[in-house]
């Protein structure tokens, strides 16, 4: 896959663009288990610590621990982005295939996938890696923010 490099720890490959969601100006360390809030902070064009801290009081108001690493339960998270007006939409159905990132519609989305969540800006996958090959369940995306 051809690779562009860009200022800093950024890089653009197509239909992925390495992008942290700010963790690396608050956290160190590369394999965080943080895929909700940098996604979240992406989508939702928000600061990452804000997000951060969004997911994991919600985490601990849900009986776990007060983190938003190793991973958050879907009903957790999907609380959080209801509260700022996103819905859940489920992915396409195809014959013969699953969906992936390049069936959603065009906008700011938050995709589910197995085990993983990742930003969406305009069929541009966003994220600390290149989950392309990954199977979507559904999105998430606020009213109005997708076109067809």
């Amino acid at each position: 896959m051809e690779l562009e490099k860009l200022s800093g720890t950024n890089e653009r490959r197509r239909n992925f663009a390495y992008n942290d969601g700010g963790r690396s100006q608050y956290f160190k360390g590369k394999n965080a288990g943080d895929c909700v809030a940098r996604a979240m902070a992406i989508a939702l064009q928000l600061d990452y610590k804000t997000c951060y801290d969004e997911l994991a009081a919600a985490n601990v108001k849900a009986g776990g621990k007060k983190t938003a690493r190793d991973g958050l339960l879907r009903k957790t998270y999907e609380k959080v982005l209801n509260q700022h007006g996103w819905k859940w939409h489920p992915a396409p159905k195809f014959e013969g295939r699953k969906a992936r990132y390049y069936d959603m519609p065009k906008g700011r989305l938050i995709m589910r996938m197995a085990r993983h969540v990742s930003a969406l800006v305009d069929q541009e996958i966003h994220d600390t890696w290149d989950c392309s090959q990954k199977m979507v369940y559904g999105y998430f995306a606020k009213t109005n923010n997708t076109t067809g």
